[in-house]
């Protein structure tokens, strides 16, 4: 049963983290990025005041990728977009549903965010955290858990925001979620990563075990085909059976050259070991002409859409243009997941599968790690993206205490003598079963006293954008 709360104080946080080696997907490499971290204070009707957190890292150049903007220039924008999120949700804060509040303030948001020149994808990662904390703070108030709360459909979800589906359609899905004991990670390669011999793709300590792999493509097809038939090589040695999916990050300029792998995939015996285990291939164009150009006869594999999924209308809109699936990223907003869940579960037929999958920009040991593995594990994937144990070095720049009280908190984490406290992989998998304490798989609060306040860019006008 839903619960109304009024949001009573939002603060906001950052910490920088250090990455053990540079990750590249794209044009990018990031060697250090910026985690922010959320505190909010709800009032829960007649129930009194809670805390709730959440956590996410601020990537850069992903949510904009225009050439025009430094990456700071990027960051600066989910700082913004966190800004002006957090005075939305604390101007006439009346008691409504954890749905509603989100409901009520997302066009404005949005608004709000163009008028300042940034666009939908980056400014929906405000509210997007800022939802996740007040979820938090409304399950450790009702003391349950995640997967108890959103069953019973705690949040308030409802179809206001998908007049394609009924609120019927969402509270059936919810009633039906059962928490997946286990999920297997799926193990980036980055463009810049090893992949033969020691430390390369096929190296149980470097993939973990890794049943999974996501591939990252750089928009070349003839450079792209010969990579893949390196990695492709290395992953045939393994003992066991594997999946692959390919990332593109909106690298292919068009349809055409998009073809011109797909064909390669079909047509070079090279290419066996990935094409014979490709699951999907995600979001290969740039978000524009993704949206203006339907797939057609080269959607032989299915395609899910990642960057262009910046709206709760995006998967309805890619499935008319021949996508079958959309990723699942709690920076994108958590109900929009189960939004799009309840789709792909109404969609499918026996002729034809629509999917949700989970993806990962580097979500970090602790609060960011559990909240999507969490997310993930409602809605029923049976694999996810993890790569932030890959590219850092367990909880890295954390204080000590916070690290140990994580640590104290969730056996699924481990410390050896002398090393960082670092997520723990179970033959590939993860363990959920640590993460159904009250609230949102949080079961601690991280220290906010070591942490910096966010950063607060001044806002700034499309004409001061453009010059």
């Amino acid at each position: 049963m839903p619960l109304r709360l009024a949001v009573r104080d939002i603060a906001l946080f950052e910490r920088a983290v250090r990455f053990a080696r540079p990750f590249r997907f794209g044009a990018v490499v990031v060697e250090a990025a910026s985690q922010v971290f959320v505190r909010a204070e709800i009032e829960i009707e007649g129930k009194g005041r809670v805390v709730g957190a959440s956590a996410e890292m601020m990537v850069p150049k992903w949510f904009d990728k225009r050439a025009s903007l430094s990456t700071e220039q990027t960051v600066d924008e989910l700082r913004r977009s966190l800004a002006i999120a957090s005075q939305l949700y604390l101007t006439s804060s009346g008691f409504d549903t954890a749905f509603g509040h989100h409901a009520s303030r997302i066009a404005v948001q949005i608004e709000a965010c163009a008028k300042e020149d940034i666009p939908p994808l980056a400014a929906i990662f405000g509210p997007a955290e800022i939802n996740k904390a007040v979820l938090d703070g409304l399950l450790r108030g009702a003391g349950a858990n995640f997967f108890d709360g959103m069953a019973a459909n705690i949040a308030g979800v409802d179809a206001r925001m998908s007049p394609d589906l009924t609120s019927e359609d969402i509270m059936r899905f919810l009633g039906n979620c059962r928490r997946r004991d286990r999920v297997a990670i799926r193990h980036t390669v980055g463009l810049d990563d090893r992949i033969e011999g020691l430390g390369g793709v096929a190296d149980g300590r470097e993939n973990s075990g890794a049943r999974y792999f996501k591939l990252k493509l750089a928009g070349n097809p003839e450079t792209d085909a010969a990579r893949l038939t390196r990695i492709g090589r290395e992953l045939s040695t393994l003992p066991y059976g594997y999946g692959v999916t390919l990332d593109a990050n909106e690298q292919y300029a068009d349809l055409a050259d998009l073809r011109s792998l797909v064909d390669r995939l079909g047509k070079d015996t090279a290419l066996a070991p990935i094409e014979s285990r490709l699951l999907y291939i995600e979001q290969p164009m740039p978000r524009d002409i993704t949206r203006a150009a339907p797939l057609g006869g080269i959607a032989l594999y299915d395609f899910i859409i990642d960057e262009a999924d910046d709206s709760y209308n995006a998967f309805v809109a890619a499935r008319a243009l021949g996508y079958r699936g959309v990723s699942s990223k709690s920076c994108k907003g958590i109900y929009k997941s189960v939004i799009n869940t309840t789709r792909a579960a109404k969609w499918s037929t026996p002729r034809e599968k629509f999917f949700v999958t989970g993806e990962d920009l580097t979500c970090q040991a602790g609060l960011a790690v559990q909240q999507d593995l969490a997310l993930g594990a409602l809605i029923g994937l049976s694999h996810m993206e993890r790569n932030g144990h890959h590219y850092v070095d367990g909880f890295a720049d954390t204080p000590e205490m916070e690290a140990d009280a994580f640590l104290a908190a969730h056996p699924d984490l481990y410390a050896r003598d002398g090393e960082k406290v670092r997520l723990a992989v179970h033959d590939g998998d993860l363990l959920t079963d640590t993460l159904t304490a009250p609230g949102f798989a949080s079961g601690t609060h991280p220290l906010w006293p070591a942490m910096s306040p966010l950063q607060q860019p001044k806002a700034r006008t499309l004409q001061e954008q453009s010059l």
